[in-house]
């Protein structure tokens, strides 16, 4: 691609580190796509401001990390996220949540993730050069589209950028940096399937009340919870199916929770847009990036149930992290 130059030569992938945009494709799910884009979009965006991007520029998503990538050029990296990465460069630790410089010929590498959290982001100043498929760049994995050839990055991939002047040294102060654990509160609103046309209030209640575990069989399609029997409000689903989780087919939010039967699973932002269960509740905007932190296997959450005006409150909350007025120069 014409002004284009390598960034970073993959020497090992990881898991599924893909390249994203933030906010993905938002706007398509009649056409049968969720936007894709990070999972966790908190620390995303602010590794993109750290260096001098536009915070949804296009950058790599981590899961559980193991990646390692060879530079090819100078240039300024940033990377946030999951704790006890053991991220290093050039074998000395790098520091998480600030710019720092490379040079051709460094390493940048990391083990796996123990936590707390679970993603990386890692994002080079003037964004990563991958074509633009349907106005993003964000590797959509259900649809096989966008990043690199629609799919998790390989070794040997080379990835692109194009030159931009150096931005400033900048830190995310601590008092900013957002909370990790393995036991998480995540803000809901209720619905669109809720009490009491579908669950029962008791219901509603044992699902704000309980703590839910979070399955190994999670990915950015969707966080599986451990199964729960509600009571349920109606004996079946009439039409739509013998179990009162039966919906007739719909289109499903970004963040809903989806109830098949006994399994309740919070969509990501891979996941399908429509189909017949029930949608019990919803992840507010400003909870959506705690999802991509959560752990498989290990984590716990319970959820707490905000009004519209709380989660809008909560929004601009998150939001006011990443501007850069707020930043530590170095």
């Amino acid at each position: 691609m014409p002004g284009t130059y390598g960034l970073f030569d993959v020497i090992s992938p990881g898991l599924q580190t893909t390249v994203q945009d933030h906010p993905g494709r938002p706007g398509l799910q009649s056409k049968g796509f969720f936007p894709a884009g990070p999972v966790d979009h908190l620390s995303f965006r602010v590794a993109n401001v750290l260096v001098g991007n536009d915070p949804g520029a296009a950058a790599l998503e981590i899961p559980m990390g193991r990646l390692r990538l060879r530079v090819l050029a100078e240039t300024s990296v940033a990377v946030t996220g999951a704790d006890g990465s053991g991220l290093t460069l050039n074998g000395a630790p790098l520091p998480l949540w600030e710019t720092v410089r490379v040079a051709p010929g460094d390493e940048i590498a990391c083990s796996i993730v123990k936590g707390p959290g679970f993603r990386l982001y890692l994002a080079v100043a003037g964004g990563i050069d991958v074509p633009v498929v349907m106005r993003s760049r964000a590797t959509y994995t259900m649809g096989g589209i966008g990043g690199v050839e629609g799919r998790a990055l390989m070794k040997g991939d080379v990835l692109n950028g194009r030159p931009v002047p150096d931005p400033a040294r900048l830190r995310l102060p601590m008092a900013l940096r957002p909370m990790l654990g393995n036991n998480w509160e995540i803000e809901v609103m209720r619905g669109p399937h809720a009490d009491p046309d579908f669950l029962t209030e008791q219901d509603w209640k044992d699902f704000v009340g309980r703590q839910w575990k979070v399955d190994l069989n999670s990915n950015r399609v969707g966080t599986r919870l451990d199964p729960h029997r509600f009571a349920w409000a109606r004996p079946s689903g009439g039409v739509a199916g013998g179990h009162p989780s039966n919906v007739l087919d719909g289109s499903y939010p970004i963040g809903g929770i989806n109830t098949n039967g006994d399994v309740p699973v919070i969509l990501g932002p891979d996941g399908p847009t429509a189909g017949g269960f029930t949608v019990i509740g919803t992840v507010v905007h400003a909870g959506l990036w705690k999802v991509g932190q959560l752990r498989p296997g290990r984590d716990t959450i319970r959820f707490r149930e905000v009004s519209l005006d709380e989660a809008l409150a909560l929004a601009q909350r998150v939001d006011y992290t990443t501007d850069p007025r707020h930043y530590e120069e170095l």
